[in-house]
Formats: structure tokens, sequence, C-alpha cells
């Protein structure tokens, strides 16, 4: 015997897919490294109950939890990140851990928003994209013309546009005579800014001048999208969208920079988001029929901590006091330095951030919805797993982060799933007291999501099934029933083999914070600004959650203030929009700059007032009614 634990088999089922791991391995990492996801919110700490399996076959010991009942016990479930694997096993993993795809927001429907879609603005951006081909024609050398081919493509590049500042790679440069001679000094000149400098990227024939495309990605923390665009004409050709592959390893980008640092696997978490963006590059070009070295450049957009995955920057210190970040303006590289499979020499761009928690996408946010020209205060708001908020106008702009929890992602909820087929997304209680519900795909429900969870919460208010605090009245209503966690409201009995859906008072609770976080820290911004409600002209929702929630419901639960529901928008991804308009335009691209370089951020983990507003906003809809007079005036309060 050498020591060393037995190798065990595990296979996940209905996949198929297999991993060998050594006795003793957590089942919740095996399945990592299976590549099966399964929904793992507090990152394998087991409190969240969300990474529950079955076991059909093998041995295996199991922490006691008190998240399993005793007929799921019966069953052979487990939690995965509870239980260690000790022979070889079959696991069959419940179809509550599917990733539905259907709800992605894309923004292929641009057309809701026209004048945000994320094109060149026209009287705002020139057309004028980072990187272009030139076509290029140049008199040949004589014997009364001696200038060197370099500085005669330099020359001739000057005619067209203002380049100041060049230069030129050495494997062009090695290359360029024998080009200009074959081609008759006719060439397609591909060139990219990178700063103030103006790069030859690539000559070529000057037929190929026709073909130059690029990518804009939108780094997602649970999903990543992906935008095909012909530089030539500023046209979005084609759009996809996947969930992020990092998901296996927490749900929030936090819990994933712990596993990093206690697994030594920043380059594991690299290699998955790399592999994702490639994976759409790809999937785009082929069905587009483009090769990829016409692909010249891609830009990205997201938070900090996405762009720092992407990059192998060091992300530690971005959830440890001070909070700082490696890099917020981050220099274009060549997209090959980080894996990116586009042309060999093709650029990479991250749009700038402002902070750890305030990242380039809510940059790219600001710029699309261009509240920073305006003279009227405007409010900026993207609700996902952290809320970013950003208040101002032409003249000044103040942001923050409050973690808003993965709640309202549908995350965190006993029925709480994302937004795929067999999610509620709108729900409302009749007159009759009956509940009334729409799922995505018109299917039976299989859970609730986030739109969906915030109707449920406003609809038990306002029908006097909780109190203003959140927690349930005892009113007699025969839904409401003692369960495993304590009272719960049935919202759809079971049927069939369909299971019963019910939202629980921890549910509740879990809600109310989460939408307290958001209200605390557009007030905290308010505040600092002495900025009343009747300031804010109007406040745009960013944001896939965003896109689907009932307006009316956000400000009956005291999530957003109370303004006139003509002054809230929904403007999409607007991440996704940002980084399409600056890879068209490089005034886009300086003016994003300035944004950046222009937003004060107020860290809220030190703000003195953040926790009392925190306090305040931890009620339906708020402890200050006068807050809230629409509420007010639907519901006696």
């Amino acid at each position: 015997m050498d020591g060393k634990p037995k190798k065990c088999t595990v296979c996940f089922e209905p996949s198929g897919l297999k991993t060998e791991v050594p006795a003793g391995t957590i089942l919740l990492e095996a399945a990592r490294k299976a590549g099966v996801y399964l929904s793992s919110i507090c990152g394998g700490d087991g409190y969240c109950g969300k990474c529950k399996v079955v076991i059909d076959k093998g041995q295996s010991e199991s922490r006691p939890t008190t998240l399993l009942t005793p007929d799921e016990a019966r069953e052979n479930m487990v939690l995965a990140c509870q239980t260690k694997v000790l022979s070889d096993m079959t696991i069959t993993v419940p179809k509550s851990h599917t990733i539905e795809t259907s709800q992605i927001l894309m923004d292929s429907d641009a057309h809701r928003f026209s004048e945000l879609a994320g094109e060149v603005q026209e009287g705002v951006f020139e057309f004028d994209p980072l990187v272009r081909k030139l076509a290029v024609e140049m008199s040949e050398p004589t014997v009364n013309d001696h200038t060197a081919d370099h500085e005669r493509l330099y020359v001739a590049i000057r005619e067209q546009i203002d380049a100041p500042i060049m230069q030129t790679g050495f494997r062009i440069l090695q290359g360029l005579s024998k080009v200009l001679r074959i081609t008759n000094y006719k060439v397609a000149v591909t060139i990219g800014r990178r700063s103030g400098t103006t790069e030859v990227i690539e000559v070529e024939p000057i037929k190929r001048c026709e073909k130059n495309f690029a990518v804009a990605v939108d780094l997602g923390t649970t999903t990543v999208v992906a935008h095909l665009l012909d530089l030539t004409n500023a046209k979005t050709m084609d759009t996809e969208a996947i969930y992020n592959s990092q998901i296996n390893f927490g749900e929030d980008y936090i819990r994933r920079i712990i596993y990093a640092e206690e697994n030594n696997a920043f380059d594991e978490m690299q290699n998955r988001i790399v592999h994702d963006v490639n994976n759409l590059i790809v999937t785009l070009a082929s069905r587009q029929k483009i090769e990829l070295h016409e692909l010249t450049a891609v830009i990205c957009s997201g938070n900090t901590a996405m762009v720092h995955f992407l990059l192998n920057l060091d992300p530690t210190r971005i959830r440890r006091e001070p909070y700082v970040a490696s890099a917020s303006f981050v220099p274009p590289i060549r997209a090959a330095e980080v894996g990116v499979q586009i042309n060999k020499r093709g650029l990479l761009y991250c749009l700038p951030s402002v902070a750890a928690y305030v990242g380039s996408d809510i940059v790219a946010g600001v710029l699309t919805t261009r509240i920073y020209t305006k003279k009227e205060v405007s409010l900026f708001v993207d609700i996902g797993t952290n809320g970013e908020v950003v208040l101002g106008n032409r003249d000044w702009l103040v942001c923050a982060s409050s973690s808003a929890g993965p709640a309202f992602e549908g995350s965190g909820v006993r029925h709480g799933m994302r937004a795929g087929a067999g999610a509620i997304e709108k729900l409302n209680i009749a007159p009759d007291g009956s509940i009334e519900f729409k799922t995505i795909g018109n299917t039976h429900p299989a859970g609730i999501c986030g739109s969906g969870l915030l109707d449920t919460i406003a609809e038990l208010f306002l029908n006097g099934i909780i109190d203003r605090t959140g927690r349930f009245k005892t009113n007699g209503d025969t839904r409401l029933t003692e369960g495993d966690e304590g009272v719960q409201f049935q919202l759809v009995p079971a049927a069939n083999e369909h299971q019963e859906i019910v939202i629980t008072q921890a549910d509740i609770d879990n809600l109310v914070r989460s939408k307290a976080g958001v209200f605390a820290a557009i007030r905290v911004l308010m505040n600092s600004t002495q900025t009343k409600v009747e300031d804010i002209d109007a406040i745009y929702i960013a944001g896939g959650f965003g896109n689907f929630m009932n307006v009316q419901q956000a400000v009956t639960v005291g999530m957003l203030p109370d303004v006139p529901v003509e002054k809230i928008r929904f403007v999409g991804n607007t991440s996704i929009a940002g980084a399409k308009t600056v890879l068209l335009s490089q005034k886009a691209l300086e003016t994003a700059e300035k944004i950046a370089n222009s937003m004060t951020y107020f860290d809220l983990m030190s703000h003195s007032g953040y926790m009392d507003e925190f306090v305040r906003a931890s009620f339906l809809p708020h402890t200050d009614l006068s807050l809230f007079p629409s509420v007010a005036s639907v519901k006696s309060v």
C-alpha cells in the first residue's frame, strides 16, 4: 500500500458525465470537476440547502443537516457540499439544477430601446471604430522617390486619418515589403487604437477591406452575452448568450474569489470565462460564415471582478478592506495574450470601471442612457447579484453598490429559480383571493423567478397576508401552513407529478433585505447630494431582472422611489449596448473614460448612514410612509 486514497468514479445522471476523484472528496467538488452544475449559493458552506442530489448507488458519508425533510432523506437525497465520496457512485441531479437560457437578456430585441440600442447614435458619436480597415493605394517607389516602404505606408495612412503616433509590429514590418510588391502597393491596412497610438495590425490585399468584424461581450456574473458586429457599416449581425460556467464555483463573484484563493484556482477561473467567450465567438462566426482571422477586435464590459477573472488579474483585494481593484483602466492588449480566439494580432478592449464594486458595466449604462449630458437629475439602477446605483446629471455623478443578494435572481428562495421555462414571472391575487400567474413558456410552474418574486411580496402585502414588517398574519387563510422551515404560504398546490410551490417566512425576509439594500443605496446618494424625489426626472432600470419586473410593484414594496411610473424606463442590457457604442467610436471610448473618472464612489460598507437607511427600508414599503404616498393611498398602512 502506498498510502494514497483510492480512486472513485462518480457518474452524474441524467447527463452521464463522469469524473474520477480520490476517496474522501466532497461530492460538490466532484460535480465541479465533472462539469456538472449544482446550485450552491452558500459556496459549499452547507446553509443554503440548494445542492441537493440523490445517491442511486455507492457509499458516502454525510454531515447531519436540518435542510433535508424526512421524505428527502428516505429517498437518499443529500447535500452535495456536505457529503464525502467513499466509493464508485451514481448520482441523480434533480431538474431544479437545470440552467435554462430562454430569458437571458441579449437585447436582440433592441428595437424596444431604439435610441439606446448600442448602435452609433446619430449626432452623438461619429462612426470611428476602434479597429478599422483602410483601403490604401500608394505610389510605387521610383529613382526620384526613395521613401522606404514603412514610411510610405504611414504617409498614406495619415492622408486618410489623424494618426500622429503610429507603431507597427515586428512581424508585420518583416513581411511588409513583400506584401506591397505583390499587391502593387494597393493594400487593406487594419489599424487599431491603443490609447494615443495607432497600431498597424495587418497589411493584406486590398480586396480584404470589406471584411472586418468584431465582438462585444457583456461579462455577467450569471450570464455572458455576445454581439457580432460588422465594423464596415456598424451593423449588429448576430447575438448569442450562455450561462457563465464559473457558476459551478459560486453564484456570486465573492464566493468565486474565495474558492479560487482556497484552492489556488485562479487559472481555472480564467480558463472558464475565456472558454465561455471563445464558445460565443466561434458560435457567432460559424453561424455567419466568418473566419476567425476576420475578427479583429473584442470589447468587454462587466463588473470589476469578472474583468479581473478574464485577464487573470489579482481580484483578492476586491473583497478585503479597503476594497481596491488591481486596475480600473486596462489598456488595450493582444486578445491572444489571454487566449481569446480572434485574429492573432487582434485587440482586446475593456471598458473602464469606477471601483471594486462599480464596474465597467455601470459606466456603459451611464454612457448608453446619456444621463451625463442631461441638465435634469436622473437615477440609473442595475439590479442583479449587487444593486448598483448612479445618481446625477451633466454636472455631477455619484454611485454606490449595495449587496442585493441573490433573491431577485431567483436564488436564495426555497422555490426560486432563474428566469427559465416554467418559472412564474408574473403573479397577482384576484379579488376573490385566488392566485393567478404566468409562467415562462406557458408551462406548469416549476418555481418562481425574480420578477415573480417581486410580484409575490407586493401582492401578499397589498392583500393583508403579510404586514409591514414582512411577517405573515394569522388571519385564518388555509393556504398558510407550518412547513419544515416555519410558516409558509401556498402559491401553487401540488398536482400529479408537480410539486407544491410555497413562499416561506425566510423567503420573505430575504426578499425584504434585498429590496432594502437597493433602496438604502439610493437614499444615501440622494441624501448626500440633497436630492429630493421630485428632483428626479427619470429612473433607468437596466439588466435582465429589471427588463421583466412590474414597476408599480417595485414601488409598492419600497425598492424604487415613489415617482410617477412614466418616469421609469427599462433600458435593457446597457452593458452590451455601451460596449458596442464604444467599439464603434473612438470618441465614445474617450467619453466612457471621462465618465469613469468623474463619478464619485460611495463605499456603503464604511458609510455612517447606510445601516440606518437599510433598517428604515426593511419595512413595506418603508418606515417613513411619506416617502411612498402612492402606496399609502392604495392601502391603509
